[in-house]
């Protein structure tokens, strides 16, 4: 394609999701007239595809302007990319399948930016500001960010004294997490799996690696498909719930010995490593949905490796002496490298909190640290939902509330 079929192909995509997304819509629609982001610039590193565009849009109408790159080197679709860029007060520096050095690269540009808010998916940009571009902390008001692996290393920043600018851990709202992170995840990983590779989910032994709120979606699935699920898990409540839910649980090298699908949704490394490898069923498909390309350590598969070639577009086989491996998107995030990523009507969610959050933090001063969404942008999310969807629910009489908060009425 040439770019202005790029471009054509790019808006069709957004157009699309955007007729899916009506809490984000509702939320354009006020930030149309009020403009709450007017005179700032936000700094963006996500999965730059047509969802996460939607919400690029919806900040642009507040009135800012946003520069943006990706936050996986797989998971950037290029004519949303040039779409993007070719917008009014919106930058672009995304590229499919760049090296990590053209990656880190992009994520300069959008700090030379200089943007006063950040919206992350794994803290690359917080990461970067903290390292190696601190003089960009002073004109910081705030950031966002957007998963479980990037809480993770905010929080340890934190821990360590070493966070100098408040973030809300929108990854925790649970309009996000309660939905993203299991529904989405569930069927936008097994549908980067199936289209992937083609093959049958019924019947097959499936290994969910972690069972937090993405690995039951992931499990909730395979099952609905036909599958034996096969958890492991290092938290015993979590192991018990896996059980309790219908599941088989056990450690990765027991369940390596029988498993033909993999799926790994921690957040963590090595949670497929070498002695696990040493006893994987031959033919064993291996495919992760967790942020970072760690939790495949795919150092200790290659150097087992008698040979590795790619067998089909995102799976690699790596041969080990009389057995075969199959690896999905070099072990990136399947839903997102081999797949469209999140239905666009979880995703509305996900961004109306990411919208709104960026809204409070050019609104508020926050101190330095890790913050919760507020729980009133969380409920109003979730009441935009079922009013979108033609829902309505039932509310507390002035007797109810008298009653929850009463103490001495008893038996």
């Amino acid at each position: 394609m040439n770019d202005t079929e790029m471009i054509e192909s790019g808006n069709m995509k957004i157009d699309w999701v955007c007729n899916h997304m009506p809490v984000l819509d509702i939320i354009k629609e006020q930030f149309k007239k009020e403009k709450p982001l007017a005179g700032h610039r936000i700094g963006m590193a996500l999965h730059v595809e047509a969802k996460t565009a939607a919400l690029v849009e919806v900040l642009a109408t507040a009135g800012a302007e946003v520069a943006i790159t990706g936050c996986n080197p797989l998971s950037t679709q290029d004519d949303v990319s040039m779409a993007l860029h070719n917008k009014e007060n919106i930058r672009c520096f995304a590229r499919y399948d760049c090296c990590n050095e053209e990656y880190y690269e992009a994520i300069d540009k959008v700090l030379d930016f200089k943007p006063d808010i950040t919206i992350d998916d794994g803290a690359d940009l917080i990461f970067k500001i903290h390292t190696e571009r601190t003089d960009l902390l002073p004109g910081i008001l705030g950031g966002c960010e957007e998963t479980t692996t990037g809480i993770h290393r905010l929080k340890a920043m934190e821990r360590d004294g070493a966070l100098k600018m408040p973030v809300i851990a929108v990854n925790d709202a649970m309009t996000k997490f309660l939905f993203d992170n299991r529904y989405g995840t569930g069927q936008s990983s097994w549908d980067g799996i199936m289209r992937t590779t083609n093959l049958l989910v019924a019947g097959k032994n499936v290994v969910i690696g972690g069972y937090g709120w993405c690995g039951k979606g992931a499990a909730m699935r395979a099952k609905g498909l036909g599958a034996n699920v096969i958890v492991t898990e290092i938290d015993p409540i979590r192991a018990l719930e896996a059980r309790m839910d219908g599941n088989q649980v056990m450690t990765m090298k027991e369940a390596a010995k029988i498993g033909d699908i993999f799926l790994t949704t921690t957040g963590n490394r090595d949670i497929i490593k070498r002695e696990d490898l040493e006893v994987i069923k031959d033919g064993a498909i291996l495919a992760n949905a967790g942020h970072f390309n760690v939790e495949i350590n795919l150092k200790d598969l290659s150097s087992m490796a008698n040979s590795v070639r790619t067998v089909r577009n995102n799976i690699k086989e790596y041969r080990l002496d009389k057995r075969s491996v199959y690896v999905l998107a070099d072990g990136r995030l399947v839903n997102l490298a081999a797949g469209d990523g999140h239905p666009a009507e979880v995703m509305d969610m996900s961004f109306a909190n990411q919208a709104l959050c960026v809204k409070y933090i050019a609104q508020n001063k926050l101190p330095n640290g890790v913050h919760a969404v507020p729980h009133e942008l969380d409920m109003g999310i979730a009441e935009m939902k079922l009013m979108s969807m033609g829902i309505s629910i039932d509310k507390l009489s002035e007797e109810q509330i008298a009653y929850m908060e009463d103490w001495e009425t008893g038996t």
